[in-house]
C-alpha cells in the first residue's frame, strides 16, 4: 500500500498535543512516541492496527504500535500528546466523552491533568536538549547539566519517558521542523533549524514516524499555534 493522497485539514499546536480535524490521506504502517486518539464523527474509518484490520469511530493508538490509515473517507479529529505529559486513562475518558468539536477538544485537552515529571534532573536534561537542536546534541552535555552520568541519564529517560536519548532528540527535532513547516518556511530551511542533517534526512524521519512526505503530510495542513 503506497501513501499518495494527501492530508488536508487544520492543525492546532499546544505545547504537549496537536490537534488535527480533516480528512487523513493513506499512510504506510509507521510507530510514533506520541499516544493518538482518532474521532470519526461521521462515517468510521479503517485503520490496520498492528496488523489487525479495524473499523471505528474511535480509536486510542498507544505509544510505539504499528499502525496505518487504510481508509477514511470523511473528516476526522486527530490528537497527538506527549506520553509523558498525560495519564492514558484521564486521556480516553476526557476525549471520548466529549461532543467532537474543535473548541470541545481543545478545551477538553487543555483541562486534561498533566503529570508532573516528579524529577528536577530530567527537567534540566529536556531544557537544555529543546536548546541545542539547532546544533549536535551531546548525551554528555545533557547529563551535566542534570548533575548526572551518562548512563545514569540513559537509564532516566528510558524509566521516565520510555526512549533513550537519541531517538527522544530525533522525535523533538521532527516537532519543529514541522511547525516551522505548517507556519510557512520551506523545508530546507525548517530541517536546518531542527538540527537535522539535511531535507532528506527530515523526510526519512518523517515518513518511518508518521508514515507520510512532507509533501503528503504538510502541504495543505493551516496550523494555529496555541499557548
Amino acid at each position: 500500500m503506497t501513501a499518495d493522497i494527501e492530508w488536508t485539514g487544520r492543525l492546532w499546536l499546544g505545547r504537549d498535543y496537536g490537534l488535527i480535524h480533516g480528512v487523513p490521506g493513506r499512510t504506510a504502517p509507521h510507530a510514533h512516541y506520541a499516544h493518538q486518539l482518532i474521532l470519526a464523527p461521521g462515517r468510521p474509518l479503517t485503520v490496520s492496527l498492528d496488523g489487525v484490520i479495524q473499523t471505528a469511530r474511535r480509536l486510542f493508538i498507544p505509544s510505539h504500535v504499528s499502525h496505518a490509515i487504510v481508509e477514511a473517507t470523511d473528516a476526522v479529529f486527530t490528537v497527538y500528546v506527549e506520553p509523558q505529559a498525560f495519564d492514558v486513562q484521564a486521556l480516553r475518558d476526557a476525549l471520548f466523552d466529549t461532543v467532537a468539536t474543535p473548541h470541545n477538544l481543545i478545551n477538553a485537552l487543555h483541562d486534561c491533568p498533566r503529570r508532573a515529571l516528579g524529577d528536577p534532573r530530567l527537567e534540566r536534561a529536556l531544557s537544555t536538549l529543546d536548546s541545542l537542536l539547532t546544533d549536535k546534541v551531546q548525551t554528555r552535555a545533557l547529563a551535566d547539566e542534570a548533575h548526572l552520568s551518562s548512563s545514569q541519564l540513559q537509564r532516566l529517560f528510558a524509566s521516565q519517558l520510555g526512549l533513550p536519548v537519541r531517538r527522544l532528540v530525533l522525535w523533538r527535532r521532527l516537532r519543529r521542523a514541522m511547525a516551522l513547516i505548517l507556519a510557512g518556511r520551506s523545508v530546507t530551511e525548517s530541517a536546518h533549524e531542527a538540527g537535522f542533517a539535511d531535507s532528506a534526512h527530515f523526510s526519512r524521519s518523517l515518513k518511518k514516524l508518521f508514515g507520510v512526505t512532507a509533501r503528503q503530510g504538510l502541504r495543505h495542513i493551516d496550523l494555529q499555534l496555541l499557548d
